[in-house]
């Protein structure tokens, strides 16, 4: 598994980024987004949930209804995980259901353990937002078939 370093020099540069990732989504796919808070992963998630529906789409941040669901192909669902108390709640809120019928967003993963396979498989991609400065650094990484399809953020 290799990591990709993205300088974010804005909040458009990480829309960007999301919007460079969702062409490269595939049913059964967990994106992973780590970070602290405003760091910019809500505005990830909405750059790619964007790209795959409508440039206008209203996507807020499901922080207080933990999960959103979009129309796309595949269909993808937006997880904020922050107000989780066990991981098992992860079932709660559809999480498995949502990766049998399409992809997802999981902002705050690290709510569901330590190795998140055991709910959001293998198809994993990883992306860790910190602070560069004024700026932010993104340090995507894959797992299973992500591994391969990273090579598409290299240019």
């Amino acid at each position: 598994m290799s990591a990709v370093a993205i300088a974010l020099a804005d909040a458009e540069a990480t829309t960007v980024l999301g919007a460079r990732i969702a062409p490269l989504l595939q049913a059964g796919d967990a994106v992973l987004l780590y970070g602290p808070l405003g760091m910019g992963k809500s505005t990830l998630a909405r750059g790619l949930i964007r790209a795959l529906t409508q440039p206008d789409e209203d996507v807020p941040s499901p922080t207080f209804t933990l999960v959103q669901f979009y129309e796309s192909q595949p269909p993808i669902a937006h997880f904020d995980l922050y107000r989780l108390t066990r991981p098992e709640e992860a079932y709660e809120i559809g999480l498995d259901e949502a990766l049998d019928e399409g992809c997802v967003v999981i902002e705050w993963p690290e709510r569901l353990g330590e190795d998140v396979t055991w709910i959001a498989g293998t198809n994993l991609l990883t992306i860790t937002i910190s602070e560069l400065g004024e700026a932010r650094l993104a340090t995507v990484s894959g797992a299973g078939s992500w591994d391969e399809r990273l090579q598409d953020l290299h240019d």
